[in-house]
């Protein structure tokens, strides 16, 4: 054990015999891998169907050309334009240069973008507040301090219109704040900017 590796001698000690300064040798006749003999490990030459006439990319002359998955005609998805989404109102997404809508996609250059308030804030008493100024009204009025809780309750849309090149669409954003418009005004105004 005091050598670290025993086999370090350089003797060839396992498998078929080796001749010096040869390639290894393969039992059986195989030989050594080459055109018509694949062995892992090893790169192959190109088969004539890559290389000549035919679908080419590797793939046999029986393989069909149409676009599939895996097949030389397969582009993927068509490009949405320069990039992923930018900003999204609803169902119009902004990407790096152009608008997707489901009535199809429009430049980015030259848009116009509008946007319509439609929501209303309600502030009332809550029904708590009532029953709980009756239950505490015979405690030296203090129940009636209740009615001045108040609640607010938004309820609405914020219309989203985009036209460019001709076309138009526009979205429907539902308002659950009062600031809603606020933060839709200020995309909105994100994406006029990358409209010039």
């Amino acid at each position: 054990m005091s050598d670290p590796n025993p086999y370090a001698d350089d003797s060839y000690k396992w498998g078929p015999p080796q001749q010096p300064g040869g390639p290894p040798t393969v039992p059986d006749g195989q030989g050594y891998p080459g055109p018509g003999n694949p062995v892992y490990g090893y790169p192959q030459p190109l088969p004539e169907s890559a290389t000549g006439p035919g679908p080419g990319y590797g793939y046999p002359a029986g393989q069909p050309t149409m676009p599939g998955y895996g097949y030389p005609g397969q582009q993927g998805p068509p490009p949405m334009g320069g990039g992923g989404p930018v900003l999204s109102f609803g169902d119009i997404t902004v990407m790096g240069d152009s608008i997707v809508t489901p009535s199809g996609t429009m430049p980015l250059k030259g848009a116009v973008w509008t946007a319509t308030d439609m929501s209303r804030t309600e502030e009332k008493i809550p029904t708590v507040a009532i029953v709980l100024a009756i239950l505490f009204a015979l405690l030296c009025l203090v129940g009636l301090l209740f009615l001045l809780m108040k609640e607010k309750k938004t309820t609405g849309f914020i219309q989203v219109t985009v036209t460019s090149a001709g076309r138009h669409h526009s979205t429907m954003i539902p308002a659950l704040r009062p600031d809603t418009f606020l933060m839709v005004m200020a995309q909105l105004n994100t994406a006029r900017s990358l409209s010039f």
